[in-house]
Formats: C-alpha cells, sequence, structure tokens
C-alpha cells in the first residue's frame, strides 16, 4: 500500500500528498471524504473492501499559514519546469536571466527572473527582449505552493489529479 493520494482542503485547493493508509484512516474517522478512488485498484478486509484513494478532500477547512517561498535559482528554474524561458530548450544547464537587466534598474524579483539557456542569455546580453527580438514563453509570476507538490510528484502524476494541479 504505497499509493500516494493528493489531500485537498475543504476548498478543494491541494495542500499535500500522504499515503493510502493514511488516507484510509482519515476517511474512515471522517475527517476526509472521497473525492476520486484508482480504478481498479480495491483493498480488502475481513468485514469489508474499500476503494482506493485517488484524492480525499478534508471535512474541515485548515488554515495553513504559507511560508515565504525563497527567490533563488533552484525555485526559478523548478518555477519555469527547467525549460528555457525563450527557446523553450529543457536542460538542467541553464542560467538565471533578468529581464530588464541589472544595469539598466532592473531587480532581483520573481517577475524579473527568467531561466534561459546560455546561448539565449548571451544572444539577449544587455538588452530587453523586445530589443533582441526574442519573446518569452511565459510571463514570470511569483509561484505558490503547487508548484512543490508538482515537483514532489514529478512526471508520474495521477490523471485525477491534472485538474487540482493545474496541470494539461
Amino acid at each position: 500500500m504505497k499509493s500516494r493520494v493528493l489531500v485537498l482542503n475543504q476548498s478543494y485547493e491541494p495542500i499535500s500528498i500522504c499515503s493510502a493508509k493514511k488516507a484510509l484512516l482519515l476517511l474512515l474517522t471522517t475527517k476526509a471524504e472521497l473525492v476520486e478512488k484508482k480504478d481498479g485498484f480495491v483493498l480488502h478486509s475481513v468485514r469489508s473492501d474499500f476503494p482506493l484513494p485517488s484524492i480525499i478532500r478534508l471535512s474541515r477547512f485548515i488554515n495553513i499559514p504559507r511560508k515565504r517561498i525563497e527567490l533563488s535559482r533552484k525555485n526559478i528554474l523548478r518555477r519555469d519546469g527547467y525549460r528555457c524561458q525563450y527557446c523553450g530548450t529543457y536542460s538542467t544547464n541553464l542560467t538565471v536571466d533578468h529581464i530588464i537587466p541589472k544595469s539598466r534598474g532592473g531587480s532581483d524579483t520573481w517577475e524579473n527572473l527568467v531561466a534561459a539557456c546560455i546561448s539565449c542569455n548571451n544572444k539577449k546580453g544587455n538588452r530587453t527582449p523586445e530589443e533582441a527580438g526574442m519573446k518569452l514563453i511565459n510571463k514570470p509570476r511569483k509561484p505558490n505552493h503547487i508548484i512543490f507538490i508538482k515537483s514532489f510528484v514529478g512526471n508520474a502524476i495521477d490523471e485525477n489529479w491534472k485538474p487540482y494541479l493545474f496541470v494539461d
């Protein structure tokens, strides 16, 4: 029973991932309700059968104070999915580029920093993307905790989870 279960707050906001064992305990104690089950998987006990949960929703709203996500190279690359925001190349060997160069008053903010491959960063140089004739794939923004849930799960996201984690 090493299956993972997505835990939603009462408001359907994803808050964590837990084991199937923990999810069943929450369901049996009515602290959570079943939202989605894993098709074709059933847990058998002496007295009953239980569908293996894929997504559960807590019965009560839990106020979770959000920790400030640190602005770092690692978190920028994670936010951008290890993909150059100019050409779309996936790589672990990326640089962090200032959209508005520091020499022109650009700051170290989530909205001004993007992942860029070395060749795109060199091509852009000390110019804005418009001046260099380059376009950003995604508008950079401050991330929320969902990117960390996505990165924890990796590429093996359960199909049932995708609408809750905003994955296509």
